[in-house]
């Protein structure tokens, strides 16, 4: 008689085919294809759904792993065995690790030791309380479970896993929860980052001393053998690898591709690190992460190694070890009083531990309350290093079922509050807003003050004519100077170089922006510290990296912290070599818009056409020919102002066009109701008009006034005088003649003057800064000229 409890006969690796009558579900490689895209399409499934409530990706992933395992859909028996039959696990757990092997290489390139050298003393007295007291109680919640549900397990192993279980803060789910929520640039996401960065480090030796202690039932003696071999590895490692990987890293040169033998023997050495670790019996995974510690974080050898790996291994890879950990998680097993009692039990030692160690220690370092509870919140963020940890001990026999299962559900519920509870003490509305400042404008009844703008670019593309259009803002002598504040918008993808990007950013102990010592590799930068350093200007490179969906926040709470007077942000459209204009991404003319909408300052739009060409033009040999378009109103001032204190550069002639309508022209364009607000509105037009005509003879600045009747007269002008390197016009320009230029466009965030200047059917080289002026008391309105035909259209159209 056959016994029943036989082990499954081992799969074969592929299939003859269903016309030869193999069912490819009985073979090992379609029946993996067959897991992995399920397994992505449940995960980015749940990610979506998730994605308003603003949780990382790691909560739909492990609820996806509960989800197709014994707890959920594991229940039909049918189901698992034709998508998950015992002898396929093997195969599933084989990918799983070796996913989660390079992902802890990939941890490991994203820890730099350098700033765990120049934590702070707060972040380091957080990181210790919110390793100490978790770990305390995990020990006291470790007595309880062993009485309880663990009845016969290691006592040693279990308090271990259970201590390093609860102390955990996973750093990676971290910095994606301060990136969502704009954490990253406050004193609070820094404090935050430095203490789990060296509560990781904690974890890890902790956990390779549980693993050690766990598994000995040969001899006591097995333990401290596997711990100092452990030890010896990382030894050993330290003085070999770093000089191996410096060599390779002096011969990655920035900008050229980093030779694949380089590469493959960097990935060979992870993968020999792994078996080594895994032949002492700690786990491979440490020996990963030893190999991606010692990889230098300079230049671009970290870069290439990391856009190698990084795609492969976290989006396709590391979700199925999510699976495979929710295949052995059965919430059933989770049953009566005592188990729900046991959970709770733990979810509230695991919250308490974290959140009020955390909190004491902040309020005796002198944090304010708020910023404390925030603090508590985010350092008790579980995540994948909390998987790693219970799937360790389940593996180990230290963790049976039912505690695994308890275990697994504390860590999604504490990831999951994260995010609402520090929005509710620490949210937007709830934080200090800066002190009002004055001169959130470029007029301004004193223009000799400082000028502080906040110029935005994408890409390498929009960094020489932003420099020169800066150089033109330099302005007289007279002046109190320039301070410009240059940020590179970087997108916050849901890959794990997202993380690498914000741990160059702040390498130096500052959020965003650099001081003192600047990387090599940051081409970005160099293009401003080279006019930095040829011109008086104060030029502040900083980062900012977000989803485009919140890019607009860091860029208007950055202009508010920085007291900028205006923003300027590059068009969504580049300028290609036959003179059309070309989108870039649309999802940046959506930024475009919110900023317009949000700003606490003016904002200005740069259509580039090439200003000054490719490069940076020295202020000696700057010759521009500049045209400001007057039609009337707060927006056409503010560009005219503009337009003042650039012609005050030796090297740039302005012209001002000041268009007039017709008198008895007035009802062929439009009837104006001059009421109270069109006739302040004119007179202050006046008074900046004579200020203007008064100093135009000293500035080499040329004035015409241009009589029109419709706006075919207009754009006929505008034809007539386009031959100029680069048009300042107001956004939302008023009066009569502006009005009968008013027309359907596709890009209402330029207004209709700035839309008529970059039409296809317009034909001009020169490029255009579009400016809209910051008014408190008036919310723009993009869409006030978009409707349906308007009565206030002109009856003359562009043909």
């Amino acid at each position: 008689m056959v016994s029943t409890d036989a082990c499954p006969a081992p799969m074969k690796a592929t299939s003859n085919g269903i016309f030869q009558g193999d069912d490819p579900l009985h073979f090992a490689l379609p029946l993996a294809i067959v897991q992995i895209c399920l397994v992505l399409v449940v995960t980015r499934g749940l990610a979506f759904l998730l994605k308003p409530l603003r949780q990382p990706r790691v909560i739909a992933e492990i609820f996806g792993g509960i989800l197709l395992g014994p707890s959920a859909l594991g229940r039909n028996k049918r189901y698992m065995h034709t998508v998950f039959p015992p002898n396929s696990l093997t195969v599933l757990d084989t990918l799983a690790n070796l996913g989660l092997l390079f992902f802890l290489f990939l941890a490991g390139l994203e820890l730099d030791p350098k700033s765990l050298r120049r934590t702070g003393s707060k972040a380091l007295g957080i990181a210790i309380a919110g390793i100490t007291l978790p770990f305390a109680l995990g020990i006291g919640s470790s007595v309880v479970l062993r009485e309880t549900i663990s009845k016969g397990v290691n006592a040693t192993s279990f308090l271990i896993f259970m201590g390093v279980a609860l102390s955990i803060t996973a750093f990676p789910v971290l910095a994606r929860i301060l990136a969502e929520l704009k954490l990253l640039t406050t004193d609070v996401g820094r404090i935050a980052m430095s203490a789990a960065a060296v509560n990781d480090v904690v974890a890890w030796i902790l956990l390779a001393l549980a693993i050690s202690l766990s598994g000995s039932d040969k001899s006591p003696l097995v333990p401290i053998w596997v711990f100092l071999c452990g030890c010896g590895f990382v030894v050993i490692a330290i003085l070999v690898f770093p000089p191996i990987f410096k060599w390779m890293a002096q011969r990655c040169h920035e900008g050229e591709p980093v030779d694949e033998i380089y590469i493959c023997a960097t990935l060979a050495a992870v993968l020999a690190a792994g078996l080594v670790t895994d032949a002492i019996g700690i786990h491979a995974m440490f020996g990963a992460f030893v190999i991606g510690v010692l990889v230098p974080k300079d230049g671009s050898f970290a870069g290439a190694l990391v856009e190698k790996v990084e795609d492969l291994v976290s989006g396709l890879f590391l979700p199925l070890y999510f699976v495979s950990s929710g295949l052995k998680t059965d919430i059933a097993t989770i049953q009566g009083l005592q188990s729900w009692g046991l959970l709770a039990l733990v979810i509230f030692t695991a919250c308490f531990g974290k959140i009020f160690g955390t909190l004491v220690v902040s309020l005796l370092c002198k944090v304010p309350l708020r910023e404390a509870f925030a603090l508590g919140f985010l350092m008790n963020s579980k995540g994948l290093v909390e998987l790693i940890v219970l799937n360790i001990g389940k593996d180990r026999k230290v963790l049976n079922d039912q505690t695994f299962a308890i275990m697994v559900l504390m860590a999604l519920f504490t990831t999951f509050i994260t995010t609402p509870l520090v929005l509710a003490v620490y949210g937007p509305s709830k934080r200090v807003r800066i002190d009002d400042y004055k001169n959130r404008t470029i007029e301004r009844k004193n223009p000799n003050t400082q000028l502080r703008i906040l110029a935005c670019y994408h890409s390498a593309r929009n960094i020489p004519s932003m420099v020169n259009l800066l150089e033109a803002s330099r302005g007289s002598e007279k002046h109190e100077g320039l301070c410009v504040y240059a940020m590179h918008l970087m997108e916050l993808s849901e890959r794990s170089s997202a993380i690498l990007m914000v741990h160059k950013a702040r390498k130096n102990g500052l959020p965003f922006w650099n001081k003192g010592q600047r990387s090599d590799s940051d081409h970005f930068v160099v293009g401003f510290e080279a006019y930095r350093q040829l011109s008086r200007v104060s030029i502040r490179p900083m980062r900012a990296i977000s989803s485009i969906s919140g890019m607009h926040e860091d860029i208007c709470s950055t202009a508010e912290t920085k007291r900028a007077a205006i923003i300027i942000v590059p068009y969504h459209k580049h300028h290609r070599v036959d003179g059309s204009l070309e989108t870039t991404r649309n999802d940046f003319r959506t930024v475009n818009r919110k900023v317009l909408e949000h700003a606490q300052c003016s904002v200005g739009i740069l259509v580039d056409r090439g200003l000054g060409g490719t490069t940076h033009v020295a202020a000696s040999n700057v010759s521009y020919f500049i045209t400001v378009l007057f039609f009337g109103g707060c927006d056409d001032r503010e560009a005219l102002a503009y337009g003042a204190r650039v012609a005050e550069h030796p090297g740039i002639r302005l012209m001002l066009i000041h268009f007039i309508l017709e008198p008895e022209s007035l009802g062929e364009i439009v009837r104006v109701n001059m009421d109270e607000s069109s006739r302040t509105r004119g007179s202050a037009d006046e008074e900046f008009l004579t200020s203007f005509k008064q100093n135009m003879v000293k500035d080499n600045s040329l004035y015409e006034e241009r009589v029109v009747r419709n706006a075919a007269d207009t754009i006929a002008v505008l034809r007539e005088v386009n031959h100029c390197n680069l048009f300042l016009v107001g956004r939302m320009p008023e009066g009569a003649v502006a009005l009968g230029l008013s027309r359907r466009s596709e890009c209402p965030e330029l207004g209709p003057v700035g839309s008529l200047l970059t039409s296809p059917e317009f034909s001009t080289t020169a490029s255009v800064l579009v400016v809209q002026q910051y008014n408190s008391r008036v919310s723009p309105n993009l869409v006030q000229w978009m409707g349906p035909e308007s009565p206030l259209r002109a009856q003359d159209q562009v043909n």
